[in-house]
């Protein structure tokens, strides 16, 4: 399969993953690479800001494309192993809401990947019994990427394994405002009163709902900030910054942030347990 790129075309057929790991699983421990990780103290819930593919690319004197095209097959690595271990929900910050301002070429080309991705990926999504649903809003997405998001949600809806979030043209403010529209239209409709709003409502609204909030959140490639992403969600969250550009994010460095996570002692705002 061929996508263009700055009305060049590149066959995607071709890439090859650098990032395969073999791992071993248990019952009672996660061994990969020598990390002996108790099940209990992973992470139900992961989310990640897949950050640095251009820059990775610009390090190594290729076109900003090559690095998204890598950064597919990172997407494609982590998937299969959270999914492998036994994580509950995986949410990948896939395109931001501002990522719009980006070159119109860029643009192009990584919708035609999403769509690349959609297709290509169904059948393992299928295998691995992955529960696939995407947050964000629909407008401004291509009908072609709206009709492949559509049917991998509907194969999987039945699917009992982990759930894969994609958050795609997604923005955690236009989440919240959303929200708080849906909020204010049950009120005119009399449904509820204003007073009957709590956090649980505003969750329930939340494109996120029916998820729990997510455990750990990863960001790669360094950078020191949230970027608009799930800020209602991951008020409890532990943070793990790596310095890792996402196309170079493989295994060995998903298994350090699980090995950092299991190593903390989340007290949401209360004491240290003795």
């Amino acid at each position: 399969m061929t996508v263009k790129d700055g009305g060049q075309l590149t066959d995607l057929s071709k890439i090859e993953s650098n990032h395969a790991m073999e791992t071993h699983r248990d019952e009672k421990t996660i061994d990969s690479v020598h990390w002996d990780i108790p099940r209990e103290r992973l992470p139900n819930h992961i989310a990640i800001i897949m950050d640095g593919n251009g820059r990775w690319a610009t390090q190594k004197g290729l076109e900003r494309i090559e690095g998204h095209l890598r950064g597919m097959e990172t997407v494609r690595t982590i998937v299969e192993e959270c999914s492998k271990i036994g994580i509950g929900y995986l949410t990948l910050y896939c395109f931001s809401s501002e990522n719009w301002k980006r070159p119109q070429h860029e643009l192009d080309f990584l919708m035609d990947l999403l769509k690349h991705y959609l297709i290509e990926e169904r059948p393992l999504i299928m295998k691995q019994n992955i529960r696939f649903r995407v947050l964000g809003r629909r407008e401004s997405l291509s009908v072609e990427v709206l009709n492949e998001m559509d049917e991998s949600t509907r194969m999987s809806a039945q699917n009992s394994g982990m759930t894969l979030a994609l958050a795609l043209n997604y923005g955690s403010r236009t989440e919240i405002v959303d929200s708080l529209r849906q909020l204010g239209n049950l009120i005119l409709q009399g449904k509820i009163v204003p007073d009957s709003i709590d956090e649980e409502m505003i969750s329930n609204h939340l494109y996120t709902q029916g998820m729990p909030d997510p455990d750990l959140l990863i960001r790669t490639a360094g950078e020191m900030r949230l970027s608009n992403f799930l800020l209602w969600q991951i008020s409890y969250a532990e943070l793990w910054i790596t310095p890792v550009h996402w196309p170079d994010f493989n295994a060995h460095t998903l298994y350090q942030a699980l090995n950092d996570y299991s190593h903390r002692e989340r007290r949401f705002g209360g004491l240290k347990s003795n």
